[in-house]
């Protein structure tokens, strides 16, 4: 993995070219801005979410821990459809690619699932991790989808080749400064100059940012100084900035990148009265967008409510 990873990173990540034709039809103009967007819309009762992605179209995905389905949500409206009914076993993290794919972490199940965006079809299933296990966020890099595991020190990775092509699941050992003591990782992105990932690490210093190798797996601590992400889940890279999304604090921290990730300084804190412990986020047109997952809500199920918010970028 070299820096021209930033670059295709375009066509990988968030951004996806060309997504608008594969997802809904023909692309149509999405009125207004999303400043003028609504600032919160309702997710079906019961969904669970914790996962969400957004392309280059006007629509963000959210993945249901309660069934593994995903619902789409038209951004410049709030409306929304059911786009897959899952499997029965959860979607936690999910990305959408330029070919109108979404890559799903398949959370406790151990499933590496690839889902067609506009029909919901079932592309790929691949089953990497056994009991205890929980794969959590995932990675869009340009010739990979990169996942973390929770539960061990280990990246899992699905080359992605010519046209699209999806390669078999392979294991990355994490090393160096990596300590791994129960739930331990969970979001993942890329260093701003593309030439390494960036893992969120529960078990160092009361919670970390580790720079990990791609071919190696070496992780080093990126130093922040005297800035700790104890409940450090979704990440956000845009340009040099890192939005670390924070669940038990129900807040967002901004973070300031050098070129090659491996330090940063805390410039921003985003807070706001609706976050009922958001736990990932995905950028759209200056404005991030964030599901509450409600975990200390009591007693949910199938008719508990929920939402997803958006704040404006810093």
């Amino acid at each position: 993995m070299t820096s021209s990873l930033a670059r295709r990173q375009l066509l990988g990540a968030g951004i996806a070219v060309g997504a608008t034709a594969l997802i809904g039809g023909t692309a149509q103009a999405a009125p207004g801005t999303a400043s003028s967007w609504p600032g919160e819309f309702s997710l079906p009762n019961g969904w669970g979410p914790e996962g969400v992605a957004i392309g280059s179209a006007p629509y963000a995905y959210f993945g249901s821990i309660a069934t593994g389905g995903v619902y789409r949500v038209n951004l410049a409206s709030g409306k929304g459809m059911v786009v897959h009914r899952g499997l029965g076993r959860m979607t936690v993290g999910l990305k959408v690619d330029s070919w109108g794919r979404l890559f799903l972490a398949g959370g406790s199940s151990g499933e590496l699932r690839v889902v067609d965006a506009h029909s919901g079809a079932l592309l790929a299933n691949h089953v990497v991790a056994g009991e205890g296990s929980f794969v959590n966020d995932v990675l869009l890099a340009g010739d990979a989808a990169w996942f973390t595991e929770s539960f061990s020190a280990r990246l899992l990775k699905l080359p992605l080749g010519r046209k699209g092509r999806i390669g078999a699941p392979e294991s990355l050992t994490l090393s160096g400064d990596w300590v791994q003591s129960g739930f331990t990782s969970n979001g993942i992105s890329l260093t701003p100059d593309g030439s390494a990932l960036l893992v969120t690490n529960a078990a160092v210093d009361g919670g970390s940012l580790m720079r990990v190798n791609p071919r190696t797996g070496v992780a080093r601590k990126v130093d922040l100084g005297d800035t700790t992400l104890p409940s450090g889940d979704g990440l956000v890279l845009i340009g040099r900035t890192l939005y670390v999304v924070q669940p038990n604090s129900n807040q967002v921290d901004v973070i300031r990148l050098s070129r090659s990730g491996s330090r940063g300084t805390a410039i921003d804190v985003i807070r706001d009265d609706r976050f009922d412990l958001p736990t990932t986020a995905a950028a759209y047109q200056g404005r991030l967008y964030l599901p509450n997952s409600r975990f200390t809500t009591p007693d949910r199920d199938e008719n508990t409510p929920y939402n997803a918010v958006s704040v404006p970028l810093v």
